[in-house]
């Protein structure tokens, strides 16, 4: 099995992707998911944010409100590399477990829907092929002002906090052009997915799995027969 990483910028489609992706079958774990499950109610990365960022951040239920932390954290770099350096360590926990069930199943690649993924490059070099989801600056500005009823500047301070989708661009071995039509973001979906279906490269990953496990098989094999000799 091998790892294809799935990214973007703030409105530029990846989720829209992610989603097409997933209509074709592809097995996909979606980090904005999983961020969500380890910050549920008591669990240790929720007790850290709420040390550090204060019950005001919570719902009446114990929840955290993500809209308020978001105004912290993108109005403040350190706030904003204090929360990723408390939730990433789960989040990719939590993902690897993901991955193995995956793997176990026999599936030939997963693709990881992570946000940040150049940003952090914490997972890039385990990734056999990294795709970005691309829209002009113009456009994106425009869809996140609407998607999420921000000003300009508003939009404008969200964007600027993550890397721009130009260098993202030129960092990823795939690129969606999604500044058009739907139907022409699909067509080139479908193209990625014939790629990835076609590829041989979980052999390669397969074979080098499997020689391993075959490798401790025998190590095990000879202390077995060490201790019964």
């Amino acid at each position: 099995m091998f790892l294809v990483g799935l990214t973007g910028g703030m409105a530029s489609g990846k989720s829209t992707v992610s989603s097409q992706l997933k209509e074709l079958g592809c097995p996909v774990i979606d980090a904005d998911v999983v961020a969500r499950k380890v910050v549920e109610p008591q669990s240790p990365a929720y007790r850290l944010i709420v040390q550090h960022f204060g019950r005001e951040i919570l719902f009446d239920n114990g929840e955290i409100d993500r809209q308020k932390l978001g105004q912290i954290i993108f109005s403040s770099p350190e706030k904003r590399k204090l929360l990723n350096s408390v939730t990433h360590p789960e989040i990719h926990k939590e993902m690897f477990k993901q991955i193995l069930m995956y793997f176990l199943k026999g599936y030939r690649y997963v693709i990881l829907d992570v946000p940040l993924l150049f940003e952090t490059r914490r997972l890039t070099r385990f990734l056999t092929h990294t795709v970005v989801v691309y829209c002009d600056p113009a456009t994106q500005l425009s869809r996140l002002m609407q998607r999420d009823g921000l000003s300009q500047e508003e939009a404008e301070q969200r964007i600027s906090a993550q890397m721009p989708l130009k260098e993202k661009r030129g960092l990823a071995s795939h690129v969606i052009e999604n500044s058009g039509s739907r139907e022409d973001t699909q067509r080139q979906v479908l193209r990625l997915h014939t790629k990835l279906e076609d590829s041989m490269e979980f052999l390669v990953v397969r074979a080098v799995a499997v020689a391993a496990v075959a490798g401790l098989g025998g190590l095990f094999l000879c202390t077995v027969r060490l201790l019964v000799s």
